[in-house]
């Protein structure tokens, strides 16, 4: 999760915000407004915070059409309900007239309305934004006028304006509404066939390890993030992530065939690099694949060593019984794809003693906009070092807890911890 800036004043920030936008309560009470949209309520600070919106402005009852107050209920019931934003059609919502008792003005609002999603996961508060569309409305009300014959028939030429005007918001919305729906089918898709294409158990002769996956938050953001964990031999196994540059359905799917690819090289190639030489070769005829990283490490329980080989991915890190971690970045290459021909990748040997613990991961775990990458793995390593006297199962989620991985994640996570 990208941390806040202390640096940022937000009281400032969100007063300087030019668009109207107001904070309210799942029981939608105001308990913020900005400038902007007191000045377009035309309502003072005090006027409305700490007051239910709907208390403060109730619907108007002179209008038996109205039916502002009811959608914009129903907008604030699919937010809470879904933790999704929802943008609504163009609606007519008269405001009371300041000072002046029963009368309303006639107004015209493009509302949107957004969750702040808590540390539980529900909607903790609502952003409520809208743009003042009246003048918009009274001007195209008085050129569709014209149009009609507004001066033979007033009524005429407004009715087929409305009409016309919310036709268009409803096909806009409808149109948004199957974009929307089709992204999250897509969505669906992808990370059905991203987890049925991970692995399940762990290599029978190891089974000190956890893994873990976490789809990023956000109904557009499945990613291609893999890991795998395979039997050589009685002695042996070895132990793969990666990462597939690109979101959505295209990336699993170029996950789920590099994946297959590098299982089945881990199986016959003579040692990590010779697999990546492979997944390379591999690569360079899958579209999508252009810029993948992964990191493979072929672990002997007999001689206690790690035979390691990267593709431009980020070091797994290795903490020995006495806490010292140790970035296994030694035989780190380019990503796949990413020369102009294919070359040999280099590899390299770290020996472990036992108890020691090793952890491969990728960059969503430590990458952050606001820090370099360097701090994110400082972090990482710290609280390896830190819960490293854990089994693998509570090392893996106190990582991800110290990582802030519980409060949503913006990337794709995978991640295994092995006992070593």
């Amino acid at each position: 999760m990208i941390e806040a800036n202390r640096d940022i004043d937000y009281a400032a920030l969100f007063a300087a915000i030019p668009t109207p936008m107001s904070v309210l309560t799942p029981e939608l009470v105001i308990v913020e407004a900005n400038p902007a949209y007191l000045e377009i309520t035309g309502r003072s600070r005090e006027e409305v915070v700490g007051r239910p919106l709907f208390e403060v402005f109730p619907e108007n009852p002179n209008d038996p059409t109205a039916d502002g107050t009811k959608n914009l209920r129903a907008s604030f019931q699919r937010v809470l309900d879904t933790g999704k934003p929802d943008t609504m059609l163009l609606q007519r919502y008269d405001i009371p007239v300041r000072g002046k008792e029963g009368e309303y003005e006639e107004r015209y609002w493009s509302p949107l309305n957004t969750p702040v999603i808590g540390p539980d996961g529900s909607v903790a508060l609502i952003i409520n934004r809208v743009e003042d569309a009246t003048a918009y409305v009274r001007d195209s009300l008085a050129a569709a006028g014209s149009i009609t014959g507004r001066s033979r028939d007033p009524l005429v030429g407004r009715e087929v304006a409305e009409a016309e005007l919310y036709a268009r918001a409803r096909e806009l919305h409808e149109h948004n509404e199957r974009l929307r729906q089709a992204h999250a089918r897509e969505h669906q898709v992808a990370l059905t066939l991203q987890k049925a294409m991970l692995p399940t158990h762990m290599p029978l002769q190891h089974r000190h390890a956890a893994v873990r996956y976490r789809p990023a938050a956000g109904s557009l953001n499945v990613c291609g993030d893999w890991y795998d964990l395979i039997n050589l031999s009685e002695d042996r196994f070895a132990v793969a992530v990666g990462d597939v540059v690109g979101r959505g359905l295209e990336a699993a799917s170029v996950m789920g065939q590099l994946r297959s690819a590098l299982s089945a090289s881990m199986r016959v190639a003579d040692g990590p690099a010779q697999a990546l030489y492979g997944l390379d070769l591999y690569a360079r005829s899958l579209d999508g694949a252009l810029a993948t990283t992964t990191v493979k490490i072929d672990i002997d329980t007999h001689s206690h060593t790690l035979t390691y080989s990267s593709a431009g991915h980020l070091p797994p890190m290795l903490c020995h019984p006495d806490k010292h971690v140790e970035y296994l970045d030694q035989a780190t290459d380019v990503p796949l794809a990413a020369r102009s021909r294919p070359s040999h990748r280099p590899q390299a040997i770290a020996g472990y003693a036992p108890g020691s613990v090793l952890i491969l991961y990728t960059d969503g775990l430590v990458e952050r906009r606001s820090e370099a990458i360097d701090v994110g793995l400082k972090r990482l390593a710290e609280s390896l070092a830190r819960h490293s006297d854990l089994d693998p199962e509570q090392i893996a989620d106190n990582l991800l807890d110290d990582q802030g991985m519980n409060d949503g994640n913006p990337d794709d996570v995978a991640l295994v911890v092995i006992r070593l």
